[in-house]
């Protein structure tokens, strides 16, 4: 099993408090004899259109000792997961989930902003301390 990140259950309480089950802890990526875990699966129902929005996260706390080569890991990870996620769960979205502090020192500096632009990744931003998901990019 995984190694919970740092900001694992703080993310978990801001999704529950969004409106968000969580339904997986960790979700299973499973391809071939590889057995990858994402950190959480939720949904969410659409109550006006009876539909189900289904997200994967990956949780990431940058806490090492470079920004960039925190940001190297996190997008080649997120990649993995991604391709995975479409051969078996094309219909669910993964989303990286990143503190607000991370989001400002890392994802509105250039290369931040690139991967962004790029729709590399899909951004989870959440307030630390309020436990409350701030932002969803792309909205």
């Amino acid at each position: 099993m995984p190694r919970r990140d740092t900001h694992h259950d703080v993310v978990k309480r801001s999704l529950i408090k969004d409106g968000w089950t969580i339904t997986h802890d960790p979700f299973p990526l499973h391809i071939g004899k590889k057995r990858l875990f994402a950190d959480l699966g939720a949904k969410y129902l659409l109550s006006a259109e009876r539909e189900e929005r289904k997200i994967a996260v990956e949780i990431k706390s940058f806490a090492g000792s470079s920004d960039i080569r925190d940001l190297e890991q996190a997008v080649g990870q997120y990649t993995i997961y991604q391709k995975i996620l479409d051969q078996i769960e094309p219909d669910r979205a993964l989303y990286l989930a990143v503190s607000e502090e991370v989001f400002q020192d890392t994802f509105t500096i250039e290369i931040g902003q690139l991967v962004l632009k790029e729709e590399t990744v899909r951004l989870l931003v959440f307030h630390m301390e309020r436990e409350e998901v701030v932002q969803w990019i792309p909205a």
